[in-house]
């Protein structure tokens, strides 16, 4: 059953870094990219949407984490399958939306 454990958190991983860009966009007013956008996470959202967005994120990953085992930090293969998911879809994301933002140029020296 461990395994569910890490994979519940690996998953709350993903929700809770994907609440970030759109918390804080919204929250800056901005529009971003969303599921809602047309097309779908390539045109822009209002930043109403991307707070409802990135709230309904932090809520998932918040039940993923914190209600589905006993997940705690301290634990190695706890933190490990969180830190891959966060790290994971925010490796995606940065070249996803780099497309659009210009954040995919490449490094200069």
């Amino acid at each position: 059953m461990l395994w569910l454990f890490l994979l519940s958190y690996f998953f709350g991983g993903i929700f809770l870094a994907n609440a970030v860009p759109h918390l804080v966009s919204g929250m800056m007013g901005r529009p971003f990219q969303s599921p809602f956008a047309s097309p779908p996470g390539q045109g822009l959202s209002s930043s109403t949407v991307n707070v409802l967005w990135g709230f309904l994120n932090l809520l998932i990953g918040y039940t993923l984490v914190c209600q589905v085992g006993s997940f705690t930090l301290t634990d190695t293969s706890n933190a490990a399958a969180l830190g891959a998911g966060f790290l994971l879809i925010s490796l995606f994301a940065g070249r996803h939306f780099g497309r659009f933002n210009g954040g995919n140029t490449p490094d200069r020296m």
